[in-house]
């Protein structure tokens, strides 16, 4: 008998926060997108990065956390299997869509990140709209 293989693995940051719906039956469901880089040398000693995306999707309970606790830019550890789905959009044009459907999620960082990511957002600051103070 011939066995098949479908598990993904990947480690990579959020590309966007995640978006949660409901299916007719009331199941939840969450999409996200995930960037993982890789880097290496050319023949030359020119250094490249290539950076690819992954279109992730979480049913359940697991899409539930990943709605909770996940946000943009957050590093996160994957693994689940690849599926295309096929369809016929209104204008009858053949279209597809290959994703990641999760089956586990890890979330990596340091943890005085999260937790300053959480202190932040409750308090309504954003890295962005102020100048850092140094002591010195």
């Amino acid at each position: 008998m011939s066995r098949g293989l479908n598990k993904v693995m990947i480690i990579g940051n959020l590309g966007r926060d995640p978006e949660m719906r409901f299916t007719p039956s009331g199941r939840p469901v969450t999409t996200f997108s995930v960037a993982t880089s890789r880097s290496w040398n050319t023949s030359d000693g020119e250094r490249r990065t290539e950076t690819e995306w992954f279109n992730v999707v979480a049913w359940a309970s697991l899409a539930e956390i990943c709605n909770q606790y996940l946000k943009k830019g957050q590093q996160v550890y994957i693994e689940g299997r690849m599926q295309t789905r096929r369809w016929e959009d209104d204008d009858g044009n053949k279209r597809s869509s290959t994703e990641l459907v999760a089956r586990e999620m890890i979330m990596l960082g340091d943890r005085r990140d999260r937790e300053e990511d959480q202190a932040d957002e409750a308090s309504g600051s954003d890295y962005g709209d102020e100048e850092e103070e140094f002591p010195f």
